[in-house]
């Protein structure tokens, strides 16, 4: 338990702790803060109580306006902080909690801050990680016979995507235009987009050190990976059936991508972790990996959608509306 009041039916419990970078109207600087209840723990005026033996070094880490430093540490750095983060918001813990002056200057309410990316993104990569994703897709493109390609069940299937256009949950995002071919008899077409798609997605961050041409072994994967959060990879689905053959999507999916702002960290899911599931036909070695690191996660869907209504007038003076 922690001494922040966090509702029942909060998502940023004491177990949970995610990170994530903000500003206020007072202070416009982005800072990285750690979600409690209603509240955000401002990492950067706090920087000094952490004091274990790899985070005592590295306090500047808490003063950049991006995770990216932060996340270079490592895993035994990233395993620390959230140790001494759950120690100092610990009920039982006096520092944080007794110290009204600390206190006034380190927390600050959720609803005063404006959320931003959490990190410089310099490259994403697509999987195709879910065997469902995959087949509705190679329907929607190559119907039910062709849906599911042979090396999807062998291989992680992914392709490099563009980073220039990540943005943050809640930025507007404009309906792109391009080139379609909706009659297969005529010439493609070109304006907006008919079939904008949404996808309902988990995105991880990775980091710690690597090296250009050294791989990392499967064993030690679960090391270089942060955190998660939720990502909606728009898609303009009738520019992109008709540009990607041969060489994959381009313009139908460049166009924008809308990440959560608060990335929880890996440790704070492991405890749910569920036993992978059996994969036919058995990976190659050095893709195999006994440790449980599945997910069953529940994700829904809200759409508010906007009926536009179109009605000569003298239909409704008929009513006698005028």
């Amino acid at each position: 338990m922690s001494f922040i009041r966090v509702n029942a039916a909060s998502d940023f419990s004491y177990q949970n702790l995610p990170y994530g970078v903000f500003s206020t109207s007072d202070n416009p600087r982005h800072r990285i803060g750690v979600a409690i209840g209603d509240q955000i723990l401002d990492l950067g005026v706090i920087s000094s109580l952490f004091i274990g033996p790899v985070m005592s070094k590295h306090h500047d880490v808490f003063d950049q306006p991006t995770l990216n430093a932060f996340m270079s540490l490592g895993y035994e750095a990233w395993s620390e902080a959230r140790r001494t983060l759950q120690n100092l918001l610990s009920h039982n813990e006096s520092t944080l909690r007794d110290n009204v002056s600390l206190r006034s200057r380190a927390f600050v309410s959720q609803s005063e801050a404006t959320m931003h990316l959490p990190a410089d993104v310099g490259d994403y990569t697509d999987f195709y990680s879910s065997k469902d994703h995959a087949t509705n897709v190679g329907i929607m493109f190559r119907g039910k016979e062709n849906a599911l390609m042979p090396n999807w069940l062998r291989l992680p299937v992914g392709y490099h995507g563009r980073a220039s256009s990540l943005v943050v949950s809640g930025t507007p995002i404009r309906r792109p235009c391009g080139q379609m071919r909706p009659d297969q008899t005529k010439p493609p077409i070109f304006g907006p987009s008919k079939q904008l798609d949404i996808e309902l997605e988990m995105a991880f961050f990775v980091g710690g050190e690597s090296q250009l041409g050294e791989p990392i072994p499967i064993n030690k994967a679960h090391e270089h990976i942060f955190g998660m959060v939720l990502m909606n990879d728009w898609s303009a689905r009738d520019i992109q059936a008709w540009e990607y053959v041969p060489l994959g999507p381009f313009l139908g999916k460049n166009f924008g991508t809308t990440i959560s702002p608060w990335v929880v960290p890996m440790e704070a899911l492991l405890p749910f972790a569920e036993s992978n599931p059996l994969q036919d036909p058995q990976p190659l070695p050095y893709l195999q990996h006994e440790d449980a690191y599945s997910f069953n996660i529940n994700l829904f869907v809200s759409l508010k959608g906007t009926v536009h209504i179109q009605t000569h007038t003298r239909n409704l003076q008929k009513f006698g509306v005028h």
